[in-house]
């Protein structure tokens, strides 16, 4: 007997029940790893958490500059960093082409807040500006490119969470999530799954995009949910809905493939809520 769609979703989404949404590290940690990475002895994920890692890196570049190699970045490991151990973030206003710990720090909370701005580099460059002017639109300021006091401000309140509820659009595991990767960030979580695998809405709502993306997510479907949300599947075999078609929950809407930048078959899953990623796990029951 085949099973009622409510009680077939409902199967899905415990099939794929994740856990929790991943919590953001310390902003001056991620400046450190950054430093450390810039100077060389650094290579595991800018993720903001202190650990092996990070004492290990630390020890090694202490090792290097004749310093006590105890693994903690003291003042002098700080001042042997050069413009990279320093200074801290909200200590003076930051503008396009500065460089330092505060800008490493800048971008790590601003990809945790939803704008990622290509690598953790510590170099204010075109895209953290960018990534800035972005969050200054979203946070109702001035988006005038410049981290000034109220910026930084904005920066510190909590990170947003979906406002709204939805069913995970594919029965499949889950490879990578939200947050960082490597010395970037990955603004969605990934479901690896075999080319051609059939993707779900994970909400009811309106399809405003659906297409070729030449930004990387190849082909990509965008669908708007109610209170600013959208769900974004990317990396697509196959395309099955229209823009502007309504869709409910459940509703087979694509199809996994590999285009654009895919390594292989996955299905790339991204939330936006008004334009800043969020993390999806916070909204998949």
């Amino acid at each position: 007997m085949r099973a009622r769609p409510g009680i077939a979703l409902a199967l899905l989404a415990l099939a794929v029940m994740p856990g929790a949404a991943r919590a953001a590290g310390d902003p001056n940690v991620a400046a450190l790893q950054i430093a450390l990475w810039g100077a060389g002895t650094y290579r595991s994920t800018i993720d903001g958490v202190r650990g092996p890692a990070t004492a290990a890196a630390v020890r090694r570049f202490q090792q290097h500059h004749g310093l006590a190699a105890d693994g903690v970045a003291g003042i002098a490991t700080r001042r042997a960093l050069g413009p990279r151990g320093g200074p801290r973030l909200g200590s003076r206003t930051i503008r396009p082409g500065m460089r330092g710990w505060d800008v490493g720090a800048l971008q790590f909370r601003l990809a945790w807040r939803g704008f990622p701005n290509g690598r953790f580099d510590g170099g204010y460059g075109s895209h953290t500006e960018v990534a800035v002017r972005r969050f200054q639109a979203w946070a109702g300021l001035g988006a005038d490119g410049i981290a000034g006091p109220a910026t930084v401000a904005a920066l510190r309140q909590p990170i947003r969470r979906s406002p709204i509820r939805l069913i995970a659009p594919i029965r499949a595991p889950i490879g990578d999530r939200f947050g960082p990767r490597g010395n970037g960030f990955h603004p969605g979580i990934d479901f690896p799954a075999s080319s051609g695998t059939p993707v779900s809405a994970a909400g009811h709502g309106s399809v405003v995009f659906a297409g070729w993306d030449s930004g990387g997510y190849g082909n990509l479907v965008v669908i708007a949910h109610p209170l600013g949300v959208r769900s974004m599947y990317a990396h697509l075999s196959r395309i099955r809905v229209r823009l502007g078609q309504q869709v409910v929950a459940g509703t087979r809407v694509v199809d996994v493939g590999s285009t654009g930048l895919a390594t292989g078959p996955h299905l790339h899953f991204e939330l936006r809520l008004r334009d800043a990623a969020i993390d999806p796990l916070s909204a998949l029951r």
